[in-house]
């Protein structure tokens, strides 16, 4: 994993090659179909919020559909970097395809920004950067909120995919030290329209609580499942089921389920000496201004990153904010405040 520090240097880099342009050329691909769409349209939605320039350099951006494929997006990758020469890569807001987007942006030597908690191994992630907090520090902060619960026992329901299997290592290893026990693993896909038989065992293992790895509305059926099948529980989900999609499809089932989120989705809640308030506030009362009350999303908070990414860069070019913008709690405290919330 690389450190904060890493990804000012490389914002920086990057910011000082636009100078020398007339424009600034972003290609984005989002899942606007498919599984994950409940994550990528709320984030289309934020970047038609972006402004027209930034630094005085035009900002021009490129927004493709990835349909929640792997394919499809290396396919919007590649065309990125071959036939629009773009300065910077954002996406996938779904972990499988920002991972497959990875590889072209290593072969490019091209800067990719991930919407998605995406892990890679040492070595390819030399031009990847991911903006969401990583699956482990929301694990420790769901773990650190089980022991107050008095939870000794867990079962996992979640993704067969890169998502999924994340969560899983990084929740059991947190999990396993401090003192937590993964009693029973059931996995299903993104697309899978029934989880009965899973929900049905890990209901009869009878856990103190259940984990949900899913995303969007895609959570609220795994949901369900296990409350039709009469578990008594307590039921985790994870950041990126934070968004009102699992509510409106979940309805009375989600009541009294706990979601990890990053600070954007409870903005008013943080106290005013939360490093980030001000932006967390900021998002919010910008977004739902466009989009009504209620519309925040934790996915659409990771396209304003890349905005505060994108602004702070351009701004350390000169003047005493050259400093200020290589410090990493800087940088930290932009990004969602991990450390902050973990």
């Amino acid at each position: 994993m690389k450190t904060s520090r890493t990804l000012g240097a490389t914002v920086l880099a990057l910011l000082a090659s636009f100078a020398a342009q007339a424009d600034i050329t972003i290609g984005i691909s989002l899942p606007l179909t498919g599984p994950a769409s409940g994550l990528g349209i709320p984030m289309k939605n934020e970047f038609a919020l972006f402004p027209q320039s930034i630094g005085g350099e035009k900002l021009n951006m490129i927004i493709l559909d990835d349909a929640t494929d792997p394919t499809k997006g290396a396919s919007n990758a590649k065309r990125f970097v071959t036939e629009d020469k773009v300065d910077l890569i954002g996406g996938s807001a779904a972990t499988p395809v920002a991972i497959a987007m990875a590889d072209i942006a290593a072969e490019a030597g091209t800067v990719q920004l991930m919407f998605s908690p995406a892990q890679l191994p040492p070595g390819k992630d030399t031009w990847s950067f991911r903006l969401p907090q990583s699956n482990a520090v929301m694990a420790f902060a769901m773990v650190e909120h089980m022991k107050k619960q008095g939870i000794k026992t867990v079962g996992f329901l979640g993704y067969t995919d890169a998502y999924g299997e994340g969560w899983l290592k990084d929740f059991s290893a947190t999990a396993e030290k401090s003192g937590i026990k993964v009693i029973g693993v059931e996995r299903f896909a993104r697309s899978d329209s029934s989880v009965t038989a899973q929900a049905l065992k890990l209901s009869s293992a009878n856990p103190d609580a259940i984990l949900i790895v899913a995303s969007g509305s895609g959570a609220a059926m795994p949901h369900k499942a296990v409350v039709e099948r009469g578990y008594k529980g307590k039921i985790y989900q994870t950041h990126a089921a934070a968004s009102r999609d699992l509510v409106r499809v979940g309805g009375k089932d989600v009541e009294g389920a706990f979601v990890v989120s990053g600070p954007a989705v409870i903005a008013e809640q943080l106290p005013d000496s939360h490093p980030s308030k001000q932006v967390a506030m900021d998002f919010v009362q910008k977004y739902e201004k466009a989009y009504g009350p209620g519309s925040r999303n934790q996915f659409a908070g990771h396209a304003y990153d890349m905005l505060i990414v994108l602004e702070m860069g351009e701004i350390a070019l000169e003047g005493p904010a050259a400093e200020l913008a290589r410090d990493p709690r800087v940088i930290d405290t932009y990004l969602g405040a991990a450390r902050a919330t973990s």
